[in-house]
């Protein structure tokens, strides 16, 4: 559930923009004052009560060692606890223990703040309390430091909480990234067996919407636009997307023999189907060669974020700004942490960046692994955070597709080694919830690297990809009201099988010039994983498609 609130990010549901700070992954909380921050040997404690106000600072008393602060009963239904600042005047060991204080009842520890874990929500629900929580009078959050290098000492905000109604009390489940050895899937070869999730298939292997008696169907359709000769280089991995109703922007992938692209940037102009080269300026801040990043439009401020990626045995976990207005490229220094990952999804909603799985790499023991976790980039304020999400979470993955429909983020399939999976989940990005998708019928067989795109409201569509044992060729639609698939065969798409390609809805124009709901599909390049790449550009009409 988001709550506007006067604070941080997204802390386990509660979306609260605070002015003075942020929430960065580690729980850290980064402060943006006016003047210059005075530096403490120990940490800055807050507790938030209230989502409609500023977090309590606790202030030490001159006379003892104590924070104190004075609210009253009831106690809240949930209460944030984080720290900021220095924790250099505690040991590698040291934490801070919180407790929650009634007059009159037992004292209860509800959490610790740690170095790696510097911030908690604690629910009255699931956190156990069995003292009084409402009433008059005070309650206490007593905050002891362990480890401190000096001496060690209790911290105290006594709180007397004010009477506001009732907040439902639901459980909130922390992101935690897996931590199982895994195999990059961007290595020649994959050790060990090539496990596939169970998928129904027909006998030639195409998957189509169940008729009556659960019969397949299989969907002919009529020739496309056709295929734009020339452009860049052939390549996989790329990032593709569109500026405008009459502009696409490539950028970087890896071609022929492992090689990286030197043409990295390309133009593409959609009215008159051509492919042009794309010089910006850098200002020594343009990207490094990469394949499996993302590149992303924002409509708003005519920039695209490039993030992750990576190139040989480098992995990259920068943000990069390509401003279309004057091609030139920005580096980012942005706060917060999030680690390099390469053949993630990165979808925008409501100005941010929504960033979920993905390969990243582990420096001792090999193989690297793949994350579960939902990572979020707001670019106003350059900091990345991590929401908790409720909600049964996908698997670790990387390689997958993520289509954005309204406010549903649906990701299908990828691959964690030696796992393949065909499975959909969907993330509602109002409550920030998980579900897994109860396809149904049948669903396409099991695959990563496939390329994706919405077609409508309540349609997208995957094509290709890699099943660990072989390229494939097929293209997919799945309907998000029927919860089906369907398999599409159409003159216009490739025959030849290809994963690492790009697939992305144009943007329409209308009569007199401006923008309006996307009326064609966009595909270009990929590779047969056999060491041969494609370049070709390929547009289909999304009224072949859908029977509107």
């Amino acid at each position: 559930m988001w709550a506007e609130a006067a604070g941080l990010g997204v802390v386990s549901g509660w979306r609260v923009i605070w002015s003075a700070g942020r929430c960065d992954l580690a729980g850290n909380v980064v402060i943006a004052s006016q003047g210059t921050r005075r530096m403490e040997r120990i940490p800055e404690l807050y507790v938030l009560c209230d989502t409609q106000k500023p977090p309590v600072r606790l202030q030490r008393l001159s006379s003892c060692p104590n924070f104190t602060v004075t609210l009253t009963l009831p106690i809240p239904s949930q209460m944030l606890v984080f720290s900021v600042g220095d924790w250099s005047g505690l040991s590698g060991d040291g934490k801070v223990e919180v407790q929650l204080e009634v007059s009159g009842q037992e004292v209860e520890r509800i959490g610790t703040l740690t170095h790696e874990s510097r911030c908690f929500l604690w629910d009255c629900a699931s956190g156990g309390y069995k003292g009084n929580k409402s009433g008059k009078g005070e309650f206490s959050v007593n905050m002891v430091i362990h480890g401190q290098k000096a001496d060690h000492y209790p911290l105290q905000v006594s709180v007397k909480a004010k009477s506001h109604p009732n907040q439902e009390c639901k459980k909130r489940k922390r992101l935690k990234e897996d931590m199982e050895e895994n195999i990059c899937p961007n290595k020649e070869s994959v050790k060990g067996p090539v496990i596939q999730q169970k998928a129904k298939s027909g006998k030639d292997g195409a998957l189509a919407k169940a008729g009556k008696g659960g019969a397949l169907t299989k969907v002919t359709l009529g020739k496309g636009k056709g295929t734009i000769s020339g452009g860049p280089t052939e390549r996989w991995g790329h990032a593709l997307c569109p500026v405008d109703s009459q502009t696409v922007i490539l950028i970087g992938g890896q071609g022929t023999r492992k090689q990286f692209c030197k043409d990295s940037m390309w133009k593409l102009n959609t009215a008159n189907d051509t492919w042009s080269p794309v010089e910006a300026l850098s200002d020594r801040s343009s990207p490094e060669a990469r394949t499996g990043h993302t590149a992303v439009f924002d409509s708003e401020s005519h920039r695209i974020y490039v993030f992750g990626g990576s190139k040989n045995q480098k992995w990259f976990n920068d943000v990069h700004i390509l401003d279309t207005m004057t091609w030139r490229w920005r580096s980012v220094e942005s706060k917060g942490k999030v680690p390099p990952l390469s053949y993630h999804s990165c979808s925008q909603f409501l100005g941010e960046l929504f960033v979920f799985g993905g390969v990243f790499p582990r420096p001792n023991p090999i193989p690297d692994g793949c994350s579960d976790t939902l990572y979020i980039f707001d670019p106003q304020h350059e900091i990345w955070y991590k929401p908790i999400v409720q909600g049964d979470k996908p698997a670790a993955r990387s390689g997958h597709s993520a289509c954005l429909l309204d406010r549903e983020l649906y990701i299908f399939a990828g691959w964690d080694t030696p796992v393949i999976f065909n499975d959909l989940y969907v993330l509602d990005l109002g409550i920030m919830e998980f579900s897994r998708v109860e396809v149904e019928g049948n669903s396409p067989t099991p695959r990563s690297w496939h390329s994706a795109a919405c077609v409508s409201n309540s349609h997208f569509l995957i094509h290709g990809g890699f099943d660990g044992n072989q390229t494939l060729h097929d293209t997919c639609i799945f309907n998000t009201v029927t919860k089906t698939w369907t398999t599409l065969v159409h003159d216009s798409l490739p025959r030849s099988p290809r994963a690492g390609s790009s697939m992305l809805s144009l943007p329409g124009v209308k009569d007199d010039g401006e923008d309006c709901s996307s009326s064609e599909l966009l595909l270009f390049g990929g590779g047969d994983n056999n060491d041969h790449f494609y370049n070709d550009t390929i547009r289909m009409r999304k009224s072949d498609i859908l029977d509107y």
